[in-house]
């Protein structure tokens, strides 16, 4: 098969480096790709990710069997259905279906009608309106933008103050965009998160081995959100009861949901959970592969990434056995300084082999080449991947990967997987 990734980031490269084990897959394009992704792919620049148009016409001239879409902004965009209505089968949900992410008011209007595990929310499209029930409702409390924000358009206001200023930077001054033309205000639920992703053909969902992000972006989850400082998996908050919980209250009630509401999910699901009391709820869900999470659980599958990706899109997902590793995985981010706000681009990045050659994966996030020499073009940009017997070996190896790398400013998180450890 001829295979095409759309994406440029950590996910993407993860995505190319599984699908390129696979016997099905001949070739591997990518648009836009990235100098990592290159080992596996012929990377395409020139073409929009959000230019439908264009990535059906490359895929016909090349003879596409098969597209993989990666961020969230295609699918939203209606890539896949558009894919699909060509005749090219497309890894990922339907425009309406990737409402689940586009839209939190979708989202959280459907699990509240469904009887879903959410936290408790009110919408507003009136600033005044969003401050007074602030005011009255009182901190800590999470105010998130409706639209999509590219992992950032929450705030996890701990003050009063905090949480009106929030309000003032979504929806005046429009600090993520139309996205927060609408905003979801919502109680603060304090647990431990876990994100759970899912294989799904629309009627039989199939959870991945569950793992946990690191959003904030210091030790200690201190500091600003970000898109994610580093992975684990499999993680231990996870526990065999609590996984079973969330597959019967969650997964599969939100699939039945949807296919109620006339909507067909087809691809891979993503919960973020938080576990209150032994009790998982939904925070979020996404409708693609997370990252830094796939960094972490793709290295874990043992089955082939294609096949089950045809099953997801073709049906009969029951039939297939996945098989995991039981190792562990653990990813560490390397980031630019000053990330997630304004940072340098075009450093040189020195080290890479070295640390491959310690036995880690190291997936470009934000790397470009220029004249020949690879260099820094993102606020993420490598994500350091060890897999190891249990997660304090996998931490121990993927920090060993980390020292050898090197560019100026380099930022990066010294406790991943701390609470795995704890």
């Amino acid at each position: 098969m001829n295979i095409l990734i759309v994406g440029s980031g950590g996910r993407e490269h993860a995505l190319a480096w599984k699908i390129a084990q696979s016997p099905k897959c001949n070739k591997i394009y990518a648009i836009p790709g990235n100098p990592g992704i290159e080992e596996f792919a012929e990377c395409i620049e020139g073409i929009s990710i959000s230019d439908n148009a264009a990535i059906i016409d490359f895929a016909k001239i090349h003879a596409i069997d098969l597209v993989v879409i990666g961020p969230e902004a295609p699918l939203v965009n209606g890539l896949s259905d558009e894919l699909t209505a060509a005749g090219i089968k497309a890894f990922g949900p339907s425009k309406i279906a990737a409402q689940i992410e586009g839209s939190k008011i979708f989202a959280k209007d459907l699990m509240k009608k469904y009887g879903i595990p959410t936290a408790t929310y009110e919408i507003f499209d009136d600033v005044n309106r969003a401050c007074r029930y602030i005011k009255a409702a009182g901190a800590p409390i999470v105010v998130k933008a409706d639209g999509l924000a590219a992992g950032k358009g929450v705030i996890v206001a701990q003050t009063v103050d905090e949480a009106i200023n929030a309000v003032f930077e979504v929806m005046e001054q429009k600090s993520f965009g139309e996205a927060g033309s609408r905003i979801v205000i919502e109680e603060y639920m304090d647990g431990e998160e876990a994100s759970l992703l899912a294989f799904t053909d629309g009627e039989t969902i199939v959870p991945m081995i569950p793992s946990q992000d690191h959003k904030r972006v210091n030790d200690g989850d201190e500091g600003l959100n970000t898109g994610g400082m580093g992975a684990y998996a499999p993680a231990p908050i996870m526990t065999e009861e609590i996984l079973h919980k969330a597959e019967e209250k969650i997964l599969k009630p939100i699939i039945a949901a949807m296919s109620k509401e006339g909507i067909t999910y087809k691809g891979c699901l993503y919960a973020g959970l938080m576990v209150v009391n032994g009790e998982p709820k939904v925070v979020e869900f996404n409708a693609r592969f997370g990252d830094p999470e796939t960094q972490v659980v793709l290295p874990l599958l043992e089955s082939d990434l294609v096949e089950i990706m045809l099953a997801c899109i073709d049906g009969g997902l029951d039939k297939l056995n996945i098989d995991w590793s039981n190792d562990s995985a653990v990813c560490v981010v390397l980031a630019s300084g000053g990330y997630p706000l304004s940072y340098k681009k075009g450093l040189d990045i020195d080290g890479i082999n070295k640390a491959k050659a310690l036995d880690t994966l190291i997936f470009h996030a934000g790397t470009v080449k220029t004249e020949g020499k690879l260099v820094t073009n993102g606020g993420r940009v490598l994500g350091v991947v060890a897999r190891a017997g249990d997660i304090k070996s996998a931490v121990d190896k993927a920090y060993k990967g980390v020292e050898v790398i090197h560019f100026d400013d380099m930022h990066y998180r010294k406790d991943i997987a701390y609470r795995a450890l704890k």
